[in-house]
């Protein structure tokens, strides 16, 4: 079945094939409600650790070994302090912070640093354990923090993993202080880069994303739980999703392909706003 560009309800659907470990194919189908692109079949929770488990799974490990997995590292350690800057920038004062999805730890630890009372959720044992050599304890789900509130919730290309998503979201909305501010980061599929690369899109990453969203269907999504404020772009996405893109396409010099197309594709967003990836932040629902 042919790419289509256009992903409405009525367009043809998009099949794309895991190119990072099974080699499944999975077909992309809009939500009836909201919009936002789902993966069909979707794994059982039984099922699904499977399709992480795998060495090359970088943001589950501190791996620094080959070119991906250098620039992965490298773009993080820059990105750390932009999200300490963009939280500063909506809560004035300092609180409890909860990372859902903290992954190895390195944003909490970094926010620890700066006096944030931080709170972490991550699934995968290995990952948990490397954020606790950093002295970061991390749960393993939000049941395990019952009645507590937080000045900030933050989703860093979680969001689009998370099996139960509607019931996920109510309870963040539940342990969101009042004036609280939540941040959701996930991959745009109507960014210039996804509709160039297609099926090859790595920020499909199927079965792994569950959901894929463009700025209407997210918007849509937590219009009754949330008040929308602002997106900001995440300016590295394209530039490392292009280099993955291009690695599963298996073309000859794909880091400099990459590089041309990671900056082609912030180019046509700084005039459609339709980056590679957008951090969207959400104020708890007001009357």
């Amino acid at each position: 079945m042919e790419h289509q560009t256009n992903h409405s309800q009525e367009s043809s659907l998009l099949t794309v094939r895991d190119h990072f470990k099974s080699g499944e194919i999975f077909t992309l189908k809009p939500h009836p409600e909201h919009g936002y692109l789902t993966t069909q079949p979707a794994p059982s929770e039984m099922d699904l650790p499977s399709y992480y488990d795998s060495k090359e799974y970088i943001s589950h490990t501190d791996a620094n070994k080959g070119l991906l997995a250098r620039c992965y590292q490298w773009a993080k350690k820059i990105a750390l302090k932009r999200k300490a800057n963009l939280i500063a920038s909506q809560v004035p004062n300092k609180g409890k912070l909860l990372d859902v999805g903290a992954g190895t730890g390195d944003f909490l630890n970094y926010m620890k640093d700066l006096d944030w009372d931080v709170n972490g959720t991550e699934p995968n044992e290995a990952a948990r354990s490397l954020a606790d050599q950093k002295g970061i304890k991390l749960v393993t789900n939000l049941d395990q923090l019952p009645n507590q509130k937080f000045k900030v919730i933050t989703l860093w290309h979680v969001l689009e993993h998370i099996t139960h998503l509607e019931e996920v979201l109510d309870r963040i909305k539940n342990m969101l202080e009042e004036d609280g501010v939540l941040i959701v980061a996930v991959p745009n599929y109507r960014s210039w880069d996804a509709t160039y690369y297609g099926a090859f899109w790595a920020a499909y990453d199927v079965p792994r994303h569950l959901w894929h969203f463009d700025q209407d269907s997210m918007q849509s999504l937590m219009r009754s739980r949330f008040d929308f404020k602002k997106t900001e772009p995440m300016l590295f996405d394209s530039y490392y999703v292009s280099l993955l893109s291009e690695k599963y396409k298996g073309s000859s010099l794909g880091i400099f392909r990459a590089a041309f197309q990671g900056w082609r594709s912030n180019r046509k967003a700084a005039k459609s706003g339709e980056y590679s990836s957008l951090i969207y932040i959400f104020s708890q629902k007001q009357p």
